[in-house]
């Protein structure tokens, strides 16, 4: 037990982190599967579960499930989850998919690399149930897709861009004996919430290109450059986005999933540590951002979605406050 104990938590930090010892012994003695669902239903995602969808005028809210009941191993007969796509994904844009429950004729190969659209999850399989695909963190309240355009895991990439807050002369500054680290926090268009500024990966895209995609277009503004400013801030972006450490993979406690679809990320930190490459970019909100600065990393932050953990990870990685 011990072994298969050190095991899971070594291998999912995020699954275990907040986890009590007696409620994984409880569960893992109680003979259920220890598969992905387990190990994403021990984060017992909560800001999937929230009533109001986002977007959603107020007729649409979640079945509103206890912590008890969010596991699919936990039988609940009363669960009568809102069906809920967004208007905006049903009109099909290129990134998303067909209603597949509406006798579409889009075949769709869960837990594969699907033709460019990689359909696998970071936790392992997932379960397709009646030919739709089941959360693997357990129960949202919602069914269909949301706002997510793919049914199943929607892959994204957060580049977590730091460097040592520093004083008027320089000096790195201190909280609480540790040194503080900052990162470029953008302010999202959508829910006014802040965020690293990530994105979706592109069918067939490298997740080391979307990370240098997402930062260039939505902390300095790329898209909007001219196309010789666009080229340098390219070079400088090049050398440094070469030698990032990964601090996290897999499912996101996102406001956007659904029993059907949900969000994953690949997570990486890239650190200036002198503040002389990194730290002079200057800063541009762009794309589907409404503002960019640079924030200090604290336990008080108030981040979007599964954020605030990454940037934890980020901190123990940098020996910096939290």
């Amino acid at each position: 037990m011990v072994n298969l104990l050190a095991s899971l938590r070594s291998g999912f930090a995020l699954a275990f982190k907040n986890v009590p010892e007696s409620r994984v012994n409880a569960y893992v003695s109680s003979g259920c599967s220890l598969k992905p669902t387990l190990v994403a239903a021990m984060m017992l995602h909560t800001k999937a579960r929230q009533a109001q969808y986002p977007g959603a005028g107020d007729d649409i809210q979640r079945f509103q499930i206890s912590d008890d009941h969010v596991s699919w191993d936990s039988n609940c007969a009363e669960y009568t989850p809102v069906n809920y796509t967004a208007p905006v994904v049903l009109k099909q844009p290129v990134w998303a998919d067909t209603d597949i429950r509406s006798g579409s004729a889009q075949q769709i190969a869960f837990n594969t690399l699907d033709g460019k659209i990689d359909r696998r999850s970071r936790n392992g399989e997932y379960s397709v149930v009646d030919g739709v695909p089941q959360n693997p963190a357990g129960r949202t309240g919602m069914t269909g897709r949301g706002l997510l355009g793919r049914w199943g895991p929607n892959h994204a990439a957060d580049p977590i861009v730091t460097r040592w807050r520093r004083d008027a002369g320089g000096k790195v500054e201190e909280k609480n004996g540790q040194r503080v680290l900052e990162f470029v926090s953008i302010q999202r268009a959508d829910s006014g919430a802040w965020a690293i500024p990530g994105g979706m990966v592109d069918p067939g895209e490298n997740v080391s290109a979307t990370l240098k995609r997402e930062f260039g277009e939505e902390a300095l503004n790329s898209l909007e450059s001219d196309e010789g400013v666009r080229k340098e801030m390219e070079k400088k972006l090049d050398g440094i986005f070469h030698s990032g450490e990964e601090v996290y993979r897999g499912y996101v406690d996102d406001p956007r999933n659904t029993d059907n679809a949900w969000m994953e990320t690949v997570a990486v930190n890239f650190h200036d540590d002198t503040g002389e490459t990194l730290g002079k970019f200057q800063l541009q909100a762009g794309d589907d951002a409404k503002a960019v600065r640079w924030q200090a990393i604290d336990s008080d932050m108030a981040m979007y979605a599964s954020h605030k953990f990454f940037l934890q990870k980020s901190a123990e990685l940098r020996g910096a406050n939290f």
